[in-house]
């Protein structure tokens, strides 16, 4: 005798579970859809665009600075500094990198330094008052200029104020704010005096001039943040400090890019985005280090054809001006030239045999070996 069927509702039970099961999967799975598409959405690296937003520049000071109170000056800056993390890879390795960044535009546009991010596969940036990265885009970079600015998908943040090109002075009260060391929590911040103007400094890779030197103490990581004044007014970006080296010694001698140069600078960023970059200049002379303590770049050979040559720039000449601005080293020359055109006529003054000449040059296109 066969046992009786179990009853209807026993039977139903497994497919509604199963029915129940499939439809939680269902909901869950277009949770995690919109969810992921989200976080990718969040974790997504902005469009390589420049602002259109003009910088927040004050006009030139009437009065005196006011003296420095260091936890003012940070206060009113602060907002308006942001952290730079990298992450890079060499043989296999990642490699994280860290540095500053100062905000320009509400609209999230950032400056920092062009070693900072360069190349860096991913760029991330915390802004004040936020726990968590947001993914940045490398807009344009400068090396020869050590500047590069960033943008992230954000609104309403707040830009810093920049002085005067002309407003600053040696022996001026500044204070430094930057992610010293990337270490944990808020910026730190440092504060000393503007101890020289228009210093210069060139490697293989980048010429720099127009620097401010300070004694404020500059730690790997600060590159790309701000050297503000009394006001809280950034006075210029923080690059480099020097180290000591080859029996030398060097003592809270940090640098840093000044408004002078920084705001042509950016200008010449933004545009490279949809134009070709510019065609430095060219005056055709190699240079060599004065041994004898003067100053001026002295020229160690001229290339034939050129503006130089055309102008009857010798070897041994020592280039003390262009345009009646001084020259005092070879990264000044450098620098100087590189920011004229093909085309341009330049005033140069050199010392010969002791007595100052002045010649006309007409600059023209580096050759291509």
């Amino acid at each position: 005798m066969f046992p009786p069927p179990p009853p209807r509702a026993q039977r139903t039970r497994p497919l509604l579970a199963l029915l129940l099961v499939a439809v939680v999967c269902w909901v869950a799975g277009l949770i995690g859809a919109y969810v992921g598409g989200r976080l990718a959405a969040r974790d997504a690296a902005p469009s390589r665009t420049a602002s259109t937003l003009g910088l927040v520049q004050v006009d030139p000071r009437i009065e005196e600075l006011p003296a420095m109170d260091v936890a003012v000056a940070a206060g009113v800056v602060g907002p308006s500094v942001v952290s730079v993390d990298t992450l890079a890879e060499l043989n296999g390795a990642v490699l994280r990198g860290s540095g500053t960044g100062i905000v320009l535009t509400a609209d999230g546009e950032i400056v920092t330094n062009a070693h900072v991010v360069d190349g860096a596969v991913t760029v991330t940036v915390r802004l004040p008052g936020e726990t968590e990265p947001r993914r940045a885009s490398v807009v344009a970079s400068d090396t020869a200029r050590d500047l590069a600015l960033l943008r992230v998908d954000a609104v309403g943040l707040r830009p810093a104020t920049f002085a005067a090109s002309a407003d600053i002075r040696v022996g001026d009260p500044v204070v430094a704010v930057g992610f010293a060391l990337a270490l944990d929590g808020d910026p730190s911040v440092t504060s000393g005096i503007v101890s020289a103007l228009h210093r210069t400094s060139a490697d293989p890779v980048r010429a720099l001039k127009g620097l401010i030197q300070t004694d404020t103490p500059i730690s790997s990581g600060n590159s790309g943040g701000p050297l503000v004044n009394s006001l809280g007014q950034v006075v210029g970006v923080v690059t480099f400090v020097a180290t000591a080296d080859n029996g030398s010694q060097a003592n809270n001698l940090g640098f840093a890019i000044s408004n002078e140069e920084l705001m042509p600078s950016i200008d010449r960023l933004r545009a490279s985005v949809t134009s070709p970059a510019d065609t430095p200049g060219f005056l055709g002379v190699k240079l060599a280090p004065r041994i004898d303590g003067g100053s001026g770049a002295r020229v160690a050979s001229v290339t034939a054809g050129s503006g130089a040559d055309r102008a009857g720039i010798q070897v041994d000449d020592v280039v003390v001006a262009v345009d009646g601005v001084p020259i005092t080293g070879d990264a000044g020359l450098v620098a100087t030239i590189r920011d004229l055109s093909p085309g341009d006529t330049v005033q140069v003054e050199v010392v010969r045999d002791g007595h100052a000449r002045t010649v006309s040059a007409t600059l023209g296109v580096r050759p291509s070996d």
